[in-house]
């Protein structure tokens, strides 16, 4: 086992070869080069003594302020299993590489789990740009693809990807929630959407458009990597946006904060949950300030900030009992930083593969895994139903909305659940296992 197991990239000196093969002669998900299907009764990955799996990740590059933490809360997790006797007998090495949130990096660093690692699934490969050009290889491939770490719609498409099983609530339950919210709270306001221009976007302003067509003024778009919102909110501005609802990765919620202070636009900011970590918009919004030759208390620019949420906030306090378990695994197993929202997201992520593997069986194959995946019942720690079956691989189905207000959050809008088409917003009823309820966490 390394010693090390969060590694950085490999050279990209394949790249260019790795893109074609991936690209080439796809003859459909979960199939191979001839058209027969992948075998899945094959272990993988599994030794006597280990199981191995892969992850692709932003350490470094735009998006790692913050997701790469996700990584961290995992590890925690793994790391917790592991010391207190593994899922029957077996620990977890957990491979996270470095893709810095590009997709051509993504493409060779995938290739080398597959090929080279040999991981038994991939678990959490983050992003929508950079997962979906790898998608297709790992249902090719044969390779369980579970909880891609994006709330794009592609991962729940059991015909296409029958091999892929989606985790976070998708960017169409959320933005429905979101807008149906604004559409009540908000009903004479002017809205502006701000969009990532991907199917992060697109997603987003499907669900935000059922509820909200009438009321937005301003539509405005980034693209990854930009360094720079001062057009954008100049455009939601001028507009008279009084909300802007956000979808974006922190990074550009952080600069569209502070590009609003800047120039003294003060509408009421709402977040999807991709970009609503207050502990990591802290971070940002004190860097980018100081970069700026500026200063200020975070809070100065946070303050009101809305965000939908699936899993238990940190902030929330109270006696939640999967966010004091975490918090003791953070504690022990995890790194320097602060515990916030998105290591919860990891954690949890990692919580949900843990279940997953221990249903699997004393000797998992692929295919007792994905059948494992299919029996889970709850939604885990989660505040709103998860699902996983043969037909529905949504993960979880709705969320919360909440409000920033010095360091603590309110909740403003209770669980809901949705669907990704048209149907209505619910109450969510959500039966939550304990950690003690859950083997291989119980150990401990």
């Amino acid at each position: 086992m390394r010693t090390d197991p969060i590694r950085a990239a490999r050279p990209l000196a394949a790249v260019s070869l790795a893109l074609a093969v991936l690209a080439a002669g796809c003859t459909g998900a979960g199939q191979t080069g001839e058209g027969a299907e992948a075998d899945l009764d094959v272990s993988t990955g599994v030794t006597d003594d280990t199981v191995t799996i892969g992850a692709h990740m932003p350490l470094t590059g735009p998006a790692a302020p913050g997701y790469s933490q996700i990584s961290v809360g995992a590890q925690a997790v793994y790391d917790f299993v592991n010391a207190n006797g593994g899922v029957h007998g077996r620990t977890i090495e957990y491979l996270a590489e470095d893709d810095a949130y590009d997709p051509t990096r993504t493409v060779e660093v995938t290739r080398e789990l597959v090929h080279e690692d040999e991981v038994f699934a991939m678990v959490g490969g983050l992003g929508t740009p950079t997962h979906s050009k790898v998608v297709d290889f790992l249902n090719r491939e044969g390779v369980p693809d579970l909880f891609p770490s994006s709330g794009a719609l592609m991962w729940n498409d059991p015909e296409k990807y029958p091999l892929t099983y989606g985790y976070q609530v998708d960017y169409t339950k959320e933005s429905k929630i979101l807008g149906e919210y604004v559409s009540e709270e908000f009903e004479d306001a002017e809205v502006g959407y701000l969009l990532q221009n991907d199917d992060v976007g697109v997603d987003s302003q499907r669900g935000l458009d059922m509820y909200l067509q009438d009321q937005a003024v301003a539509v405005e778009h980034y693209e990854s990597g930009a360094e720079d919102l001062s057009a954008q909110i100049a455009g939601l501005e001028q507009e008279g946006a009084d909300v802007v609802v956000c979808a974006c990765i922190p990074n550009y919620v952080a600069l569209a904060l502070l590009e609003s202070a800047r120039i003294g636009y003060e509408p009421q900011f709402i977040t999807s949950s991709i970009g609503g970590d207050t502990v990591t918009l802290r971070g940002l919004l004190s860097s980018f300030a100081e970069q700026a030759g500026s200063g200020g208390d975070p809070d100065d620019f946070l303050n009101g900030l809305m965000t939908l949420g699936y899993l238990p906030p940190v902030e929330l306090g109270g006696d939640d009992p999967w966010v004091e378990f975490l918090r003791g695994v953070y504690d022990e197993y995890g790194g320097d930083a602060p515990l916030s929202n998105t290591t919860v997201y990891g954690m949890v992520q990692a919580v949900q593969f843990v279940r997953a593997l221990e249903a699997a069986g004393e000797d998992p194959t692929r295919a007792s895994l994905i059948e494992a995946l299919e029996s889970l019942e709850s939604g885990g720690p989660g505040l709103v139903p998860f699902s996983s079956t043969g037909e529905d691989r949504g993960g979880y189905a709705g969320g919360f909305i909440t409000r920033y207000e010095d360091g603590e959050l309110e909740m403003v809008r209770d669980p809901a659940v949705t669907d990704s088409a048209e149907g209505d917003i619910e109450p969510a009823e959500v039966d939550r296992p304990l950690p003690e309820d859950i083997g291989p966490l119980a150990q401990g």
